[in-house]
């Protein structure tokens, strides 16, 4: 029997993708695999997303939208009374020692940009709004380079499996800030 009016089976797609992202890689994703996961026909995912590239980037928009959100909610960030870099630091350490599915998503959506063009601006979206919200207490030029170096910590824990040490990341965050010791 056809399904009638289903409004959320667009968003049930987005969310079907994301998991199926999670679970298998980019590598896994297809029209096919995403229609299984939210148990729709394969014709609704190819009706709302024409290519994967635009199922990529409903994904990664969705992810870095939920990001900015909880950016933006961290008054911390705005307060100018707080250690700035101790805050950076702890919050990298939410990323980074929580269920770290969510942020190896986000990575992998992010880091797909560098083979799908039609991605990179909804990537590049995401390292802006977080230099912009960064510029709020330090200058642009500061703000582009702790988001640079909040990446690569991020990525370096990631892909080594290291242990998060927040205290260096507190640190190194400071000195790029011009707060701390230089040698």
């Amino acid at each position: 029997m056809a399904r009638r009016y289903d409004p959320e089976r667009r968003q049930r797609i987005i969310d079907a993708a994301i998991r199926v992202v999670g679970a298998q890689g980019i590598a896994g994703l297809s029209h096919r695999s995403v229609a299984a996961e939210a148990d729709v026909p394969l014709g609704s995912t190819t009706y709302h997303f024409r290519t994967l590239d635009e199922l990529m980037v409903a994904a990664l928009r969705q992810a870095t939208d939920s990001f900015a959100k909880g950016a933006a909610a961290r008054g911390a960030l705005q307060d100018p009374h707080t250690d700035l870099a101790a805050e950076l630091a702890g919050w990298m350490g939410e990323w980074l020692t929580d269920d770290r599915t969510a942020l190896e998503l986000e990575y992998e959506l992010y880091l797909a940009a560098l083979r799908r063009p039609a991605l990179r601006p909804v990537a590049a979206e995401w390292a802006d709004s977080l230099a912009e919200l960064l510029s709020r207490r330090t200058d642009p030029v500061t703000a582009r380079a702790l988001v640079a170096l909040m990446d690569g910590i991020c990525l370096q824990v990631l892909l080594t499996g290291a242990r998060y040490d927040e205290e260096y990341a507190r640190e190194v965050l400071g000195r790029v800030m011009g707060v701390g010791e230089a040698g």
